[in-house]
């Protein structure tokens, strides 16, 4: 049976101020009437029954999910004590999933992608889910094809094909490249031969847990002990000890990279993991200016604005082009789009400077 896992505990810190500690950047609307995360959930209606989901989230963020998804047993809610990147988070999830159903499937995605449509998306599971029943050992991954020199995204090198999934462009796949340099990402969308790693993945429960006890052997058995405690009334214990212990790693570097056979299914949907502010151009259709906007906004002899305010403030700007300008209620940012990776040093000086309020 197929089960999926969201993963919804990023920090979102290169979309502050809007982002902050409890309303992170997956708890936003980003252009539509749902939230990130609300979207996610919804696309896997139909495809996968609510009693079959998981959200891995901080522990500070399982309020305002549960809120968010009332429709979403709260114990199919797991807050994680510490951050330790992708690979200990999937872990976890794989042994409550493999607890619940030894021989399910699992589908695992961020909560902060818009994907559509949604028949598509819906397809492209139904065609790695195909592949898996024939090979059970398979990993399979989702590839977008690349539509620019993207310098921010990690790219999939494809192999040969791979018949078998009717209606679906499938191939195994080479080698997983790092995000890079402007030059590069050039070369990998001139040869055809490469795809933007999505980080959505589709594999048995028990072969992501058998991967993890190869290749990582010290997490593995961190995760068993936190494994040992599902259940009972010792799991909230057993996993702030013993996932206080991993060392954190993408599931990337853990197992992508080493593993094999993984196969890489070209996405046939549209996909943006919406990564910073210059996002908001993609998903809300610019004025004739060029001018990205939500909320009441002037322009005067303004253009190539991102422009994003609360519902009873007006923001007007004059002369100005190519500027994020983001008003909260307690807090305003203005920057350049060419500055826009720089929002990070804000919210780090904010923490050295003890603005906690503003986090």
């Amino acid at each position: 049976m197929l089960h999926a896992v969201i993963m919804a505990g990023g920090a979102g810190t290169r979309f502050w101020p809007a982002s902050r500690k409890l309303t992170p950047k997956q708890l936003l609307k980003m252009g539509g009437e749902r939230s990130m995360l609300q979207s996610t959930f919804d696309r896997l209606q139909g495809l996968v029954s609510s009693e079959h989901v998981l959200v891995l989230t901080n522990e500070q963020l399982i309020g305002p999910v549960s809120q968010q998804l009332p429709d979403l047993p709260l114990e199919h809610i797991v807050g994680e004590p510490f951050k330790r990147d992708t690979a200990p988070c999937i872990g976890v999830a794989a042994s409550l999933v493999y607890a619940a159903d030894p021989d399910a499937v699992m589908i695992v995605m961020p909560s902060d992608h818009v994907i559509e449509p949604r028949s598509e998306f819906h397809r492209a599971v139904k065609a790695g889910l195909a592949l898996i029943e024939k090979t059970p050992s398979l990993i399979v991954t989702f590839g977008i094809r690349p539509t620019y020199a993207a310098e921010s995204f990690g790219y999939i090198e494809r192999g040969e094909a791979i018949p078998g999934a009717p209606g679906a462009a499938v191939f195994g796949v080479q080698r997983f490249r790092e995000k890079p340099c402007r030059e590069i990402a050039e070369e990998y969308v001139q040869s055809g031969n490469f795809y933007w790693n999505s980080g959505i993945f589709m594999w048995k429960a028990s072969t992501i847990l058998e991967a993890l006890r190869e290749f990582e052997p010290e997490m593995s058995a961190h995760i068993a002990n936190i494994a040992a405690g599902i259940g009972t009334n010792r799991f909230q214990e057993c996993f702030a000890e013993h996932f206080a212990k991993i060392e954190g790693k993408s599931i990337d570097f853990a197992v992508m990279e080493r593993y094999s056979p993984i196969a890489v299914l070209e996405a046939p949907f549209s996909w943006d993991d919406v990564g910073s502010w210059q996002a908001i151009a993609r998903l809300i259709a610019p004025d004739e200016f060029g001018n990205a906007v939500q909320g009441p906004y002037l322009p005067i002899d303004s253009t190539g604005m991102i422009v994003r305010t609360e519902e009873n403030h007006l923001v007007v700007t004059i002369g100005m082009e190519e500027t994020i300008v983001v008003h909260t209620p307690d807090a305003t940012l203005v920057a350049p789009k060419t500055e826009e990776e720089r929002v990070r040093e804000v919210v780090k000086q904010l923490q050295d400077l003890g603005f906690q309020q503003y986090l």
